[in-house]
């Protein structure tokens, strides 16, 4: 009896790593292109920061501000609502509605095209608004300068971020991955002559970042246009100007969810440059973000991986398995959050110094490598839940949990920290870094508590009401012979 009741136990042992080892491998197929891609191309802003920094330090404060600030703002904004192409695409694919997939894409062009032009005068006039919101003069028109550079980076957002979810979503992503490394290249490339060896300054770095940016873009349309997408993509539509209201409210609150989260951070540097000698504060606050950031575009192939496993089988029906899902998921980054925790304690001073020469920089850095070892290992887990948020299609909840853990704790508590209690930068960081605590353990109770059973259901109901069958479609179909084939 001892013997069979020993062999089922070994049984259960071998299936549940059987199921670990499936559901990681379907993860890390989704994991792995997303964190080549992000990686990729967060790691241009990253290069371009380190070229200007080395041209001088105003243009590395100035350039901090711009792209934590307004780049991140609308970045935040864009990425936000691109979500809701994953969440649609993803549950589409899951319940083999592959023909929707190509007009949620087109949708999403529709919306975010409109919301990028809207968020054009925030480039055009930032030195004006530092100005206003009372920047250092010398800082604040720089900014204005190399803020007027990143428009072209600001309609690469919304096709690269639209594409790349739609195509994740029915496992293709790896195009991307491969395109956004060649670009890396490319930008890293481009930066050294045109920096380095022709002297073009900041106009050189940026056009560096451009050229390489519509890179992945161009390479993306060839893909889907050239044929690589055929059940997935027939065609430009007019049935993508049906049902945009819920469309675009599901944007709206994707964007919310996003744009909070990534917006925390700014609102953080610009208190930063409230503080005597602004120019170096700015800069190793800029530069442990950076960190934070590049970091966390690993974890962002994660959230890209949760995501679309979540939205994939609530598309099914199999609720079970999304559950199981979300607890590989979270095993797996937490482990990898360890990884970087430990090297952001023993690298920290080296890390500083790829971005700038400046040693009062270089130590404020390193005086916060602490901090910055916490804030790199709770991003993996952070993102974990806010991927298993978007495959559900519940930004709306991740969005009251950021307004309140964010600007209701972390905010009011770093400025306290860092104005009445005069530590500073250090300050700040520990009020960011509890409103992240915080919202990770309340996103990992509202997980928790998550019927799975109830979310297959609301996910039908959705797809169900904004689907067009193809015989419907056809009536919208601006090439309809070739669309029908």
């Amino acid at each position: 009896m001892e013997e069979r009741l020993l062999g089922s136990e070994a049984k259960d042992d071998s299936n549940l790593k059987g199921r670990i080892w499936a559901e990681s491998k379907k993860l890390w197929r989704i994991a792995l292109p997303a964190m080549l891609a992000r990686v990729s191309q967060y790691g241009m802003f990253v290069v371009t920061q380190g070229f200007i920094g080395h041209i001088g330090e105003v243009q590395l404060a100035a350039y901090a501000l711009i792209q934590i600030i307004a780049v991140r703002f609308a970045n935040g904004i864009l990425l936000g609502m691109s979500s809701a192409t994953e969440t649609l695409c993803g549950q589409a694919f899951g319940a083999k509605q592959y023909h929707m997939m190509g007009i949620y894409l087109q949708r999403s062009w529709i919306i975010n095209i409109a919301t990028g032009t809207v968020l054009l005068p925030i480039f055009i006039f930032a030195g004006d608004i530092f100005k206003l919101l009372g920047e250092e003069s010398d800082i604040a028109s720089e900014a204005g300068y190399i803020s007027l550079w990143f428009i072209p980076i600001l309609y690469f957002f919304i096709f690269c971020l639209t594409i790349q979810k739609y195509l994740q979503a029915q496992l293709k992503n790896i195009i991307v991955g491969w395109l956004s490394a060649v670009a890396f290249v490319i930008h890293v490339l481009l930066s050294w002559i045109f920096v380095n060896v022709l002297n073009f300054g900041i106009p050189g770095a940026m056009s560096a970042m451009i050229i390489a940016s519509w890179f992945i873009v161009i390479g993306e349309f060839v893909y889907i246009f050239g044929g690589w997408c055929p059940n997935t993509w027939n065609g430009f539509s007019l049935a993508a100007f049906v049902d945009l209201l819920p469309v675009l409210k599901l944007s709206i609150s994707s964007g919310v969810m996003l744009c909070l989260e990534l917006w925390y951070n700014a609102i953080l540097v610009l208190v930063a440059g409230y503080m005597k000698n602004a120019t170096s504060e700015i800069s190793a606050f800029s530069i442990c973000l950076n960190i934070i950031s590049w970091e966390f575009m690993l974890c962002f192939g994660f959230l890209a991986g949760s995501s679309v496993r979540i939205s994939n089988e609530l598309g099914k029906g199999d609720a079970k398995t999304a559950k199981f899902s979300v607890k590989v998921a979270i095993s797996t980054t937490a482990s990898i959050g360890m990884f970087f925790f430990i090297m952001c304690l023993v690298f920290s001073h080296g890390i500083a110094k790829i971005f700038t020469s400046s040693e009062v920089v270089i130590a404020s850095v390193s005086s916060l490598s602490v901090l910055l070892a916490f804030s790199v290992f709770l991003n993996g887990i952070q993102a974990v839940l806010s991927g298993v948020a978007v495959g559900a299609g519940r930004q709306t909840v991740v969005a009251y949990v950021n307004i309140c853990c964010y600007y209701f704790i972390g905010i009011p508590v770093g400025i306290i920290l860092a104005y009445v209690a005069n530590m500073k930068v250090k300050g700040i960081w520990i009020g960011m870094l509890l409103g992240v605590v915080t919202q990770v353990l309340v996103l990992g109770y509202i997980t928790y508590k998550t019927d799975w059973d109830q979310q297959v259901n609301e996910a039908s109901a959705r797809l169900n009401k904004w689907l067009l069958k193809p015989s419907d479609e056809s009536i919208f179909k601006v090439n309809c012979e070739q669309d029908l084939q």
